[in-house]
């Protein structure tokens, strides 16, 4: 057990989900003013419910990424925390101190048509209200992962999962503009905090670090 708590020490992580899904639902509850969203752009992008394939995968690729790099390597997994945890913290406090929504969702009634695409799209419209939504963290999350991937030594050689992980990444970002769940503003922002973010994430070496830093904390690196 012993040896599985320091293989697995850098697992404390992981209890900042908690309080990130904590702090995000208690902000989608939130009764208050919000700032709205647009951009002449959005009236420029169709509406194509086809997207909320790559939009759920989302899930999954945060979760796998999340999971590939918890398994096989500590130091790519702090780095890919530090990025997405700090990311989604300044998203969160964006919410807090500057209330946003957008008016863009379409009336799925309206559209004359309906599919199972339409139908998962319906249930993502009520489960998800439509504010809180600059920076885009479906945006954010994404490029993190794939700047995690590609940054990964184990990874380097492997060009079907890097050239995956890029078309899913921009894929995912498409679809937050097609699904009209995100305004292209939300996602720019998403972009420009991820460019922000992967300066103190990836530019440092580890060699760079304090040395009595690294002695302190050297079951997690």
């Amino acid at each position: 057990m012993k040896a599985f708590l320091k293989k697995y020490s850098h697992a404390i992580a992981i209890l900042y989900l908690p309080f990130y899904l904590f702090c995000f639902f208690g902000l989608e509850q939130r009764d208050t003013n919000y700032h709205i969203i647009e951009s002449e752009l959005d009236q420029y992008i169709p509406f194509c419910e086809w997207f909320v394939i790559p939009y759920f995968l989302w899930f999954a690729y945060v979760a796998a990424t999340f999971a590939y790099f918890f398994f096989t390597n500590k130091r790519d997994f702090t780095r890919l925390c530090l990025f997405l945890f700090t990311g989604m913290t300044i998203c969160l406090l964006v919410y807090y101190i500057w209330p946003n929504g957008q008016n863009l969702r379409p009336d799925l009634a309206t559209l004359g048509r309906e599919n199972i695409f339409t139908r998962m799209l319906a249930g993502l419209y009520t489960t998800d209200t439509s504010t809180n939504v600059c920076p885009s963290i479906h945006t954010f999350n994404s490029v993190g992962c794939c700047i995690a991937i590609f940054k990964s030594d184990a990874l380097q050689n492997k060009k079907v999962i890097r050239i995956g992980a890029l078309l899913l990444t921009i894929s995912i970002c498409l679809s937050t503009v097609c699904l009209k769940q995100h305004s292209i503003v939300d996602v720019f922002w998403g972009l420009v905090l991820s460019a922000v973010m992967y300066l103190p994430a990836y530019l440092p070496k580890l060699e760079q670090i304090p040395e009595q830093f690294r002695k302190a904390n050297s079951t997690f690196y």
